[in-house]
């Protein structure tokens, strides 16, 4: 056994000029060759904190857990499920079922998605619900309240003279629910839903076509979310980003890393304001 392991490593371990040579059996899930050296795959690899392009033109806001805090919609999906720990698990598999049909060029709104997932994840726990109860507690991402520092950080910079973007994958009808019921919809010069495009973030094509709504440039335009996923969206398609390290939140390690990292918006708008 141990000499027959020692040939397999010997055969798949040899180096030639065109790299390394697999076994028959393994060559099926080989990667092809780039027809030229540096063509093909981006590998990526960590990157330090993005340099300033000057100060932003328009400051584009994440919704959900970014500005609102959705805690107690998780505690109302671990009600409905009778299981303490679903809720999170619900949430993120909202994000990756939204992904998903971005990634298929298909379009639900992020409500019906939502539905969708907390669907799944009950029937992946032998737990029954009746028609229409998942729908009924998504609905509740309506009536989210503030965290306790975002009055004061969009006060901060509309004060400062910031044109203030939410943009969100929430429909149009729910993010105008969301920011009335938050009592921060007057801080905004404009709300951007991806509905109106068809796919959700971080779609690439999601962000050029957002900085053209307000007519910037990427590099104009400045991302402020607690997500590591949309901060990488954004810098991958060149715009500045700013991070709120909201609890349970982290910064994806292999995108390139925002420009301004803070605990809450309070203490980035205080950064944001004193740029020049």
């Amino acid at each position: 056994m141990e000499i027959n392991r020692r040939n397999f490593l010997k055969d798949t371990l040899k180096l030639g000029t065109a790299g390394a040579i697999l076994p028959a059996s393994l060559s099926a899930f080989a990667l092809p060759a780039a027809a030229n050296p540096g063509e093909g795959l981006h590998i990526l690899q960590p990157e330090g904190k993005n340099r300033f392009a000057g100060r932003p033109k328009v400051l584009f806001f994440d919704v959900n857990e970014t500005l609102l805090d959705l805690e107690p919609l998780k505690v109302q999906v671990n009600t409905l499920l009778g299981n303490k720990d679903l809720g999170t698990l619900w949430f993120t598999s909202m994000l990756q079922y939204a992904f998903v049909t971005s990634l298929g060029r298909q379009y639900a709104d992020f409500g019906t998605v939502g539905a969708a997932a907390l669907e799944m994840i009950a029937a992946n726990h032998g737990i029954s619900l009746k028609p229409g109860d998942a729908m009924a507690v998504v609905k509740q991402i309506m009536h989210l309240e503030p965290h306790p520092d975002v009055k004061e950080g969009l006060s901060l910079l509309k004060d400062a003279g910031y044109t203030l973007v939410s943009f969100t994958n929430s429909s149009n009808y729910a993010v105008n629910q969301q920011l009335q019921h938050a009592g921060i919809s007057s801080f905004f010069d404009r709300r951007i839903s991806v509905q109106d495009f068809g796919r959700f973030k971080p779609d690439r094509d999601v962000y050029d076509w957002a900085a053209r709504c307000m007519g910037v440039s990427n590099r104009e335009s400045m991302l402020i979310a607690a997500h590591g996923w949309d901060i990488a969206g954004a810098a991958w398609a060149g715009w500045q980003s700013a991070f709120i390290a909201r609890a349970g939140q982290q910064i994806f390690p292999l995108a390139p890393q925002p420009q301004l990292y803070e605990n809450n918006l309070t203490a980035l708008a205080q950064a944001l304001t004193e740029m020049r």
